[in-house]
């Protein structure tokens, strides 16, 4: 029965629990807490306000269901959350068909500073192997963390910081995970050990390694496939005997995405006090990650010098990412980032509860090798701070008031650094403030920045002033159903990738021209949801618009430069348009155990002024899932269905839609969830699937069959 009452709050696919804490919406069932009305977060700022619309929580052993290397692959199952999907080892989330500037990702709460956004072969600085919880926040509480939030926030909860003290006086983790299709290895602990008189230590470590992933047919679509055997035919005839042969090696290449491995470890150290009334922490971690980057036709990252791949056998398709055969050059990327945080909270007394302060300093290096040459390298370094005052609750009124600053310098050198070294400076005043009168919610947030963007190298500096709003209204009534609108009017900055590109961006395969002159980017956006808990079922649906005056967006010239399709940055008017639906019901018992159905959709229309459709947008995506749930063990059984995406952009192609099925059983013999064994069989059909959303989707489709064993222990 315990996950009955939580399926709700994500994806069909994956029924979640919200945070164990005391609200007025607990319940007892079997001797254990149960949420059932809304999503508890943990976000800083976040935790006391009753946000009820659009937000998901992704923890426990859903987590281990959809644990991936990359954050974006562990959401991609939620309804209205896609992921961009380059390759294994980079894939940012994408919510509401909005990715890149306008979704923040954090880590507990503060910016994750990296040089994630600036494309998308670049991966995210995030262990999600290290992560506990994994929160998305979209609405008025979104403001909380800034205008680049328009689409949402996802928010990494891993525990380096030691705010609270362990039961028992220690509290210790660990993890292991194996599978076939990327032949998977990876491990991790964490340990947190109370000293005595308030103060906790807290240290962890993971690994992981991956080698090129398998697929159910070729690597190329149909239709490049029959480009290259076109071409070759052409090159046969003319008397081209070698280029021809290579042609057909690469539109023939099946069963493995060559130069897709990843291997990625991580390790952190902390130190906390928990008094009376105060308490602070301090962190630091290391992150590094060594991924390959698959190549389309034509060479490898699409460079202009690059070599085509050799022929492989399938037995042998796992040779390391890193390593280079003869006569090719595979391109990867180095990524490290160093991290530095600190948190405190000290009660205050009165009108407000607690004062908290969280800082946060990344040092980033991201290095592009070409073989064993280094190519182009990011340097990024960054420093995010926030205070809050959080409001003493009543029974009328909670809230939080607070300011933030973002610091970044942002440099790039080599072959790719089609992005001018740049500074960025940002200054914020927010608040989010909850009322009750009644069954009436009624939510108001706002949000003050000014941005500097700066490049010294152009002499250019520009500044912003940024005003966004929001307000939301909600009605409950006593049987369990509430409905609700949410309006917002937020603004956004360019970025200094979009103001200051110019050059080959060859992860994309275009020239990007930045535009210097761009202006404030805004949007009025309307949601309207209802949610209800009627007997044993479950369900909620949310409708949305949003129109942007300004939209930014890259658009093709139809000139070339370095062999290269030209890319402006443009602005123009646009709109988005979805709805996400997801039900969960019990429908019977049996055996001693209850059986569950989960059902969830997603849809996001985008088009510009001109009723042409936006690149890139993520199709109508279907879930659901029988589950079967005893005390001992669960058994469920998952459908996962993506149409096809036939509203395309211009030099845009349509892509296929398809239906992976997957299987899994988990094993929790201790009623405390002490020791977890999860078995899966994903994609039991080996059916072959790929992202819409991805710009490698005609050369990286998704992984086939793939059997996998995770287990994990608590004590």
């Amino acid at each position: 029965m315990k996950k009955l009452a939580l399926s709700l709050l994500v994806s069909a696919a994956m029924p979640v629990a919200a945070l164990a804490q005391d609200t007025p919406n607990e319940t007892e069932s079997d001797g254990e807490t149960v949420h059932i009305d809304r999503i508890v977060v943990s976000a800083t700022g976040v935790r006391d306000i009753s946000i009820t619309a659009g937000q998901s929580v992704v923890e426990g052993e859903d987590l281990l269901r959809n644990q991936a290397g990359q954050v974006g692959d562990i959401l991609d199952s939620l309804p209205g959350v896609a992921t961009t999907g380059f390759s294994p080892g980079a894939s940012r989330p994408i919510l509401r068909g909005l990715d890149a500037g306008r979704v923040r990702v954090l880590t507990n709460g503060l910016g994750n500073i990296d040089a994630a956004e600036t494309s998308a072969d670049h991966g995210v600085a995030i262990d999600p192997l290290t992560a506990r919880r994994v929160e998305v926040i979209r609405g008025p509480a979104s403001l909380l963390y800034g205008s680049s939030a328009i689409g949402g926030v996802v928010n990494v909860i891993d525990s380096r910081l030691p705010t609270a003290l362990p039961e028992g006086g220690y509290d210790v983790s660990a993890l292991a995970s194996a599978d076939t299709a990327y032949d998977l290895r990876e491990f991790g602990a964490a340990v947190d050990l109370g000293l005595g008189e308030g103060f906790v230590l807290h240290a962890n470590g993971s690994y992981r390694e991956t080698d090129d992933f398998e697929i159910p047919g070729f690597q190329l679509t149909d239709d490049l496939r029959a480009d290259l055997l076109a071409d070759a035919a052409e090159e046969e005839e003319e008397g081209n005997l070698d280029e021809a042969e290579e042609l057909r090696e690469q539109a023939n290449v099946e069963g493995f995405v060559p130069n897709s491995g990843t291997e990625t470890y991580s390790f952190g150290v902390g130190a906390g006090y928990v008094g009376d009334g105060i308490r602070f922490a301090a962190s630091a971690s290391y992150y590094d990650t060594l991924y390959g980057i698959p190549s389309g036709p034509g060479g490898h990252h699409h460079h202009e010098d690059g070599h085509d791949d050799d022929d492989h056998d399938d037995d042998d398709h796992d040779d390391d990412h890193g390593d280079e055969e003869e006569g090719e050059e595979n391109v990867s990327i180095d990524l490290e980032q160093a991290r530095f945080d600190f948190e405190a909270g000290v009660a205050v007394g009165g009108f407000f509860d607690e004062a908290i302060l969280r800082l946060g300093h990344s040092v980033y290096t991201h290095t592009e090798l070409e073989g064993e040459e280094t190519g182009t390298v990011f340097d990024v370094r960054g420093t995010e701070g926030r205070f809050e005052l959080t409001q003493a609750p009543t029974a009328n009124w909670r809230g939080v008031i607070g300011a933030q600053f973002y610091l970044r310098d942002f440099e790039a050198i080599g072959a790719e650094a089609f992005v001018a070294p740049n500074e960025t400076e940002q200054y914020g005043l927010f608040t989010l403030q909850e009322l009750f009168f009644g069954n009436i919610e009624l939510e108001l947030g706002g949000r003050y920045e000014t941005v500097n963007q700066s490049s010294d190298v152009l002499g250019i500096e520009r500044d912003f002033d940024i005003f966004s709003g929001a307000v939301g209204f909600a009605y409950n009534t006593q049987s369990g159903f509430t409905v609700g609108i949410n309006g917002t009017r937020t603004e956004r900055a360019p970025s200094g990738e979009e103001l200051f590109a110019n050059g080959p961006h060859l992860a994309t395969q275009q020239f990007e021209i930045g535009d210097p002159d761009l202006g404030v980017e805004s949007v009025w956006g309307v949601e309207g949801y209802a949610s209800a808990t009627l007997g044993p079922v479950q369900a909620r649906a949310a409708v949305y618009y949003n129109t942007f005056d300004n939209f930014i967006y890259l658009s093709e010239t139809g000139e070339e430069e370095d062999e290269l399709p030209v890319f402006e940055f443009l602005q123009d008017d646009a709109d988005f348009i979805g709805f996400e639906v997801e039900a969960s019901a019990e429908l019977f018992q049996v055996a001693s155990g209850s059986v569950i159905a989960d059902v969830g959709a997603g849809y996001v229309e985008a088009e510009l002024s001109d009723g042409s459709p936006l690149p890139r947008i993520p199709p109508l995506e279907l879930l659901g899932a029988l589950e079967w749930q005893s005390s001992l063990f669960d058994l469920r059984g998952e459908v996962e269905y993506y149409d096809d995406q036939t509203r395309v952009a211009e030099f845009e192609e349509p892509t296929d839609g398809f239906t992976h099925v997957n299987f899994s059983a988990s094993i929790h013999p201790f009623r405390d969830d002490r020791f977890v064994l999860l078995l899966q069989a994903d994609n039991i059909f080996d059916v072959e699937g790929r992202r819409h959303t991805s710009f490698t989707k005609e050369y990286v489709p998704l992984a086939g069959r793939n059997f996998r064993v995770t287990a994990r222990t608590r004590f």
